[in-house]
């Protein structure tokens, strides 16, 4: 994923976090905010410690990460919003189709992708 698609700095991160909507399944919490003057998305991701050791949540955001790029790369995902991913326990065990079916799903719920 392209550097220009990451919140990466912390400021970006609250704004989202506190100015936001949040969505959330099982697996996952999505905050989004609408940014009209973004040509693309960008998003944050975040793994808390309780899910595991180091290898394991760099494990669960490689997983997130390779899911939006498909998602990207299908068109599903709209274009004007900032959102973070925060990964919840049982995301520490899916694997990667998985975490892309209940990625899709809570955004589904977000009204963040192209399609009804």
């Amino acid at each position: 994923m392209k550097k220009a698609y990451r919140v990466k700095k912390e400021s970006d991160f609250q704004k989202v976090f506190h100015k936001g909507t949040s969505v959330a399944n099982r697996q996952f919490v999505v905050y989004f905010l609408e940014k009209p003057d973004q040509t693309h998305f960008r998003v944050g991701i975040s793994v808390s410690k309780k899910l595991g050791h180091a290898p394991t949540r760099n494990a669960v955001k490689r997983k997130i990460r390779q899911s939006l790029t498909t998602l990207d790369q299908e068109d599903v995902l709209k274009h004007d919003k900032d959102f973070l991913v925060i990964a919840r326990n049982p995301a520490a065990t899916m694997s990667t189709e998985e975490v892309k079916k209940s990625l899709k799903h809570v955004l589904k719920l977000a009204k963040l992708t192209n399609q009804e």
